[in-house]
């Protein structure tokens, strides 16, 4: 029974609790004895608060209104502070740090019933595509525990692809839900800019490009947590109007007849697998027989360029993001305490002018007018989430004798989908909508115009009701 608990939806789960079907309680035991039996296996979890937990389950009552009431959840370890809770950000500099307040996503997970269980493994600083920190070690994929879960947000992944909890907080700033969420068969929504605050620690975080979300294993869960999530703080470096109705609404009516335009190619011509290129085909396809207009067509990007200037904009912030932790832990990082990739991404950061900092920043946010442009003529674009299933741990790892930013420059040959909507702007989101023939997930891309998350809901729901995939587990589960 308690095992059964855990795969209910975080929506059914706090049905359920409300109409005294189970308690609080009983969730929350059932996710911290699925820690014990598989975390051990995946490296999911970096901090379980188990006391904590179960003492703030046991003040949630039957009848509780809330959306989230006495649903279990995990925070990832990164940008949004749990209070009483370490936050390492994927670092041994930051092991010791820990926070006296929530961020506003927390808190905003707490006041809708949501029992925060603990805290998820991230690459350091959220960098790379991979969840392998050298401080907390690597993260393994539920579905094959030899690959990566992806990154950044490859804890929560394979938290919610394993069956420990349904719902898990999540951040993407350049694909750290969308990746997760392809390579452990869930669906990842990135919400558009200045949708989800980052208050309090940040302004704006990578001039716009990450947004905080979350990982779930359906759509309606997923557009109840954004309801939960969206709003501004007093502050925020950007604001978005709230929707004309809730994002719940959108997964429960169709989405109209859309626009809709797919490409399989990436946009710096690395090779992408077969049969991830016929998962996006086989989804077009899909959306066709349900009345909508598709086409072969996709906006364009001058890979050398955008790499070049992305790569810049990164760099810088990764700069800022140091800056910013050595102020939180009043005290200097020390060229020990951090991994030769960082160290060497601060070292350019330093080096960089503010004057290459912004003419890179600059050309970033001209693209973005040429490439929203193309949402004029069409809804929704579709691409690969990645070039190709989840890889092998250590796939990204640099050669002997190559630089360490060679990492950087690898994981394009894996993720070169997703990045450009965190430079937009735009909501993206991933569905699981295919396996290979090794039985590992493939994820598909949707792409939505501007503040239009209710668009692509709709559609998402809509997919899920024609291909369901929820009854999918993997080798390891709870």
């Amino acid at each position: 029974m308690a095992q059964d608990l855990l795969w209910k939806s975080a929506l059914e789960q706090a049905r359920m609790v409300r109409e005294g079907e189970c308690s609080a309680r009983e969730l929350v035991d059932a996710a911290l004895d699925a820690v014990e039996r598989v975390n051990g296996e995946l490296n999911a979890f970096v901090h379980v608060a188990a006391d904590a937990a179960r003492a703030e389950a046991d003040k949630v009552n039957a009848g509780d209104e809330r959306p989230l009431a006495g649903v279990p959840i995990a925070v990832k370890d990164l940008l949004a502070p749990v209070a009483g809770m370490p936050m390492t950000w994927g670092m041994a500099a930051m092991k010791d740090w820990v926070p006296s307040e929530d961020g506003s996503v927390v808190r905003r997970l707490r006041n809708a019933g949501a029992i925060v269980i603990g805290k998820t493994n991230t690459p350091e600083l959220g960098i790379l595509p991979i969840t392998e920190p050298d401080a907390n070690g690597p993260t393994r994929n539920p579905w094959d525990t030899g690959r990566t879960p992806g990154g950044s947000s490859g804890g929560s992944g394979a938290a919610v692809a394993s069956g420990i909890v349904s719902l898990a907080h999540g951040n993407d700033g350049g694909g750290s839900i969308r990746i997760p969420a392809a390579s452990c068969g869930l669906v990842g929504l990135k919400a558009s800019r200045g949708r989800v605050s980052m208050q309090p620690i940040w302004t704006e975080g990578g001039v716009g490009l990450p947004t905080d979300g979350v990982l779930t294993r359906t759509v309606r869960d997923t557009a109840a947590g954004l309801d939960v999530l969206a709003g501004y703080e007093p502050g925020d470096a950007y604001m978005l109007p709230p929707p004309s109705a809730p994002f719940a609404d959108a997964a429960e009516r169709e989405p109209g007849r859309l626009r809709v335009g797919f490409g399989v190619d990436a946009p710096n011509d690395v090779p992408v697998d077969p049969e991830v290129q016929q998962a996006v085909r086989d989804a077009v396809d899909l959306l066709a027989e349900m009345g909508h207009d598709v086409e072969e067509t996709q906006p364009e990007v001058d890979s050398e360029l955008y790499v070049e200037n992305f790569i810049k904009v990164w760099i810088g912030g990764t700069g800022d993001e140091l800056h910013t932790l050595q102020e939180l832990r009043g005290k200097p990082i020390e060229d020990a305490e951090i991994e030769p990739l960082t160290k060497q991404m601060r070292d350019i950061a330093q080096s960089l002018t503010a004057t290459d900092y912004l003419i890179a920043l600059d050309y970033l946010r001209r693209i973005s007018r040429r490439l929203i442009s193309w949402w004029t003529d069409y809804d929704i674009l579709v691409t690969p989430t990645v070039t190709k299933p989840a890889i092998e741990l250590g796939a990204l790892r640099p050669d002997e004798g190559q630089e360490p930013v060679t990492q950087l420059m690898n994981s394009a040959t894996w993720v070169p989908f997703t990045p450009v909507w965190n430079v937009t702007g735009q909501p993206a989101i991933s569905l699981p909508l295919a396996q290979s023939q090794d039985g590992l997930p493939i994820g598909v891309q949707f792409v939505g115009a501007p503040a239009a998350e209710d668009t692509l809901i709709s559609l998402a729901a809509q997919i899920e009701q024609a291909r369901p995939w929820s009854d999918r587990r993997p080798g390891v589960a709870a």
